[in-house]
């Protein structure tokens, strides 16, 4: 079998937003103040939000008066972001780019990456993606990302689930390949008598794989957090991982916070 499809244009796009943009707005400010506690933000500091999406956690953090800037590889997304940081009242650097290939060099105190936002790429490209976050942080920054707990994914790990809109729905089949670690999927789309299906997959992880990868990049401190950021556990449904890069200045000494 050959390697799978991720067909990110018509992932990201118009539907997207109808379907799911509203459901992630209700969880924002919370996962907003998880954020900014594990990185123990404060104001002035500058933030990169990384695949930053409609730019729903990159406004809320604008708002709370970090200098932001928000990078992905989907205009229309970005557009969105834009009006939303307007109509807040809010000053956010929206920038189009790849996150394979950062433009940035020790440049921010903090990287965040939410909601699965990683691993949509071979192997090769995923660690890449942590060598430019490690790179794009100052010496002492810290990064943030929030994904699928695979360990606490198994047990409920579905064949099919179905999203609805009035009479519009979302329907994604999955299929679990162990020799990759990813969830392969066909999301079909049935919207305003319209009928599309797109192929994707998303890379799963456990934390003892990530942390490897992360120190690996060169990160010193790597910490695993279950839901809102508290202790990691088997049955946990999302999997918060931090990691720190090392200070100016500061003797070589890696440590890790097993959940």
């Amino acid at each position: 079998m050959g390697e799978p499809i991720f067909d990110s244009e018509g992932i990201f796009d118009d539907d997207y937003l109808y379907f799911f943009a509203d459901v992630l707005e209700e969880r924002s400010d919370t996962e907003t103040g998880v954020i900014w506690a594990l990185l123990s933000l404060e104001p002035g500091h500058e933030v990169l939000d990384l695949c930053c999406g409609h730019g729903r956690i990159a406004n809320r953090l604008a708002a709370r008066g970090c200098r932001v800037t928000g990078l992905d590889a989907t205009p229309l997304f970005l557009d969105r972001a834009r009006r939303d940081a307007a109509a807040a009242g809010v000053a956010v650097d929206y920038v189009l780019g790849d996150m394979r290939d950062l433009p940035f060099v020790e440049r921010f105190d903090a990287i965040v990456n939410w909601f699965t936002a990683y691993g949509y790429f071979n192997d090769d490209d995923n660690r890449r993606v942590l060598g430019q976050v490690y790179r794009a942080l100052r010496p002492g920054g810290r990064f943030a990302m929030e994904l699928i707990n695979y360990t606490g994914l198994l047990p409920r790990y579905q064949s099919s689930t179905v999203t609805e809109r009035g009479d519009d729905m979302v329907i994604d089949q999955h299929r679990l390949d162990p020799l990759t670690g990813r969830s392969v999927a066909t999301r079909t789309v049935i919207r305003a008598g319209r009928i599309r299906r797109i192929p994707f997959f998303t890379r799963l992880f456990t934390f003892p794989e990530l942390r490897d990868w992360l120190l690996a990049a060169g990160f010193v401190s790597v910490e695993g957090h279950g839901d809102d950021g508290g202790p990691l556990t088997a049955d946990s449904h999302r999997m918060v991982v931090t990691a720190c890069r090392q200070r100016a200045g500061a003797k070589a000494h890696r440590s890790v916070t097993r959940p």
